[in-house]
């Protein structure tokens, strides 16, 4: 097990850093954002983090047990690529009925977002991936990801904030650690 020295080491070395989007990208969760489908432009938070991070030459994922459609829109806002992108897929019919969701997405299972890190390490050959998240579902993607860091900014999860080694409530703190290099 790393210490919390070693999980801020791995964090200013990050080759990917992964976030969780359902309260810890976006104030909200994306179920809420979907029923009053309003812009998610005002629930984005700490742009600055993820442009830190780019203009690092870090890539930024966003994994989400949400949907597609609301998870590309904070993508575009963050300028995150589509394509790095990973959430679950509404299905509807012809007729524009709701169909349920693509259970072929890896978000879609239990696991998934570990499942989608493994991806992401073979595809790329990254060393060193970061997963931030306020849920179980983001502490349990490590590993594979090499770091977790739990995000109380928007919700604290009592069991996130006693098991994670290394727990924030604000984006500000990794901005600090960045300049710790």
């Amino acid at each position: 097990m790393a210490s919390l020295l070693e999980l801020k080491e791995i964090f200013r070395n990050a080759d990917a850093v992964c976030f969780d989007v359902d309260s810890t990208v976006i104030r909200e969760e994306g179920i809420d954002e979907l029923a009053k489908f309003c812009g998610v432009g005002d629930a984005v938070a700490e742009m600055e983090l993820v442009n830190r991070l780019h203009q690092r030459g870090v890539q930024v994922f966003l994994v989400s047990g949400g949907f597609q459609s609301i998870v590309e829109h904070v993508a575009l806002q963050l300028n995150i690529p589509t394509a790095n992108v990973f959430a679950n897929r509404l299905k509807f019919y012809f007729n524009g009925e709701y169909a349920g969701f693509d259970e072929t997405q890896p978000t879609a299972e239990s696991g998934g977002k570990g499942k989608v890190i493994t991806h992401l390490k073979e595809q790329f050959h990254f060393k060193n991936v970061v997963m931030i998240g306020d849920g179980a579902t983001d502490m349990e993607a490590c590993p594979p990801a090499d770091c977790f860091i739990g995000f109380g900014g928007n919700v604290i999860r009592k069991q996130v904030k006693e098991k994670a080694k290394w727990y924030i409530t604000h984006f500000d703190e990794l901005l600090k650690e960045l300049e710790e290099r």
